[in-house]
Order: structure tokens, then sequence, then C-alpha cells
């Protein structure tokens, strides 16, 4: 069985880590999905405008191949306690595919590109390949009292930063940014204050700490690429 990519999504996330971990945690990062030539047909979005967010179906190829086993170990829940794969999100499954809730903020043609959608709070990498779209139905996808498991705190953290590395972004970038940093991107096992991490964003090398429930950013320097 074969599966074609349609389309691929390019955003300010070059790499894994950083990246929002679950769709919608980030509602100011801005993703722009780029149909392949054989799919850019105006008559295949007729309607989607009249839909507020969509489910896309991606492959988590950029991440590299991963072999599956039944168990694994969430970050989130702090590396060491195991979980079935299927009861996690985990990209090491038997089909590395992912399922992600975005909101559409607009379907526009953009020359040879063809149709462009722009959306917000995909949890994709730049470059990830997306199998289908779909859009999302309240009265069918959404039960607000359903139980969600045991993934861990979504308490954000409060995150400051200087005034020449927010100079960097613009608005929509440096929000982004805030939502990212504010949900704890490291590991659930890392909690050493003096740590330095860091992620690639924008073309920037974000450098942080995290100690007190506050994320602390203390540069940002261009990424030369070679």
């Amino acid at each position: 069985m074969e599966f074609e990519p349609i389309a691929r999504i390019y955003n300010d996330f070059p790499t894994k880590f950083g990246l929002p971990r679950q769709s919608g945690m980030s509602e100011h990062l801005l993703s722009e999905i780029v149909m392949e030539p054989d799919f850019r047909q105006p008559e295949a979005f007729r309607g989607i405008e009249t839909f507020e967010y969509l489910w896309l179906i991606w492959l988590f190829d950029p991440m590299g191949k991963r072999s599956w086993s039944p168990t694994v170990r969430p970050p989130k829940l702090g590396g060491n306690k195991r979980a079935g794969v299927f009861a996690t999100r985990s990209p090491n499954r038997p089909n590395p595919i992912g399922l992600t809730r975005v909101k559409l903020i607009s379907a526009k043609p953009d020359g040879e590109r063809g149709m462009v959608l722009t959306v917000a709070g995909a949890d994709l990498m730049n470059g990830t390949a997306i199998l289908d779209i779909k859009p999302y139905l309240p009265f069918a996808d959404s039960v607000p009292s359903a139980k969600g498991g045991s993934y861990g705190s979504t308490e954000p953290l409060r995150v400051t930063m200087p005034p020449e590395v927010a100079a960097l972004f613009n608005e929509t970038q440096l929000a982004a940014l805030h939502e990212a940093l504010s949900y704890d991107p490291r590991p659930g096992y890392q909690d050493d204050p003096q740590r330095v991490y860091g992620f690639a964003y924008a073309g920037y090398d974000v450098r942080f700490r995290v100690a007190n429930s506050t994320v602390t950013v203390l540069s940002a320097e261009k990424i030369h690429k070679e």
C-alpha cells in the first residue's frame, strides 16, 4: 500500500525541538500549505473557506525513520514511564502518520504555487508531507467532556526575553515563539535550572534556561547557511 503526499507545509520550525507538542498550543504560529502540482486544481478547494478549522493527516518523515515498539516513553511523562504506543502520540508507530487540527486563516491562489492555505496552530516541522486535508466538524469532532489521559501539566510558564532578542522577530513570529516557550519544550526528565537549551526558529538559534516556572531567553543568533 502506497500513499502519495498531496502537499508540504512550511513554517519557522526546521527541527523537532521547540516545536509545539500538540496542535493548537501555538495559535500564532502561521504555516503555509503548498500543494503538489497534481493537486492544485482550484475546484478541489471549492467551499473550504466555509470551515474555520481543518484536519491534516501527515507523515513523520522529517523526524527520521524509526522502528516501532509496543511501548514508548513519552518525554512529557518524564521519559521513564512507559505507555502503550497506541495510548500515546509518539512518532514511533507502525505507520508514521500524524493527525493535526489547524485553524484556516486563508485559502488564496498564488501564481505557479496554485492554491495556498495559510493555517495557524500546526505542530508540524517545516517541509512535512501532507497526505490529506479534511474539514473539522464541531458537532462530530468535539467532545468537551472527554477524558484526556495523563500527559503532564499544560499550565504555561512565564517567558522573559531581552528587548534586543524580541526585536529580531515580527509581531506574529514573536507571539508564536512566546507560546512555544511557555509550554516548556524540554523533555519532562530534564529539570536542570543551569542548563542552556536551544532550538532553531525563524532563522535564529534561540537559547534559553528554565527555572522557577520561568523561561528566560538568553540570546538569539542568526543561523548562517553554508
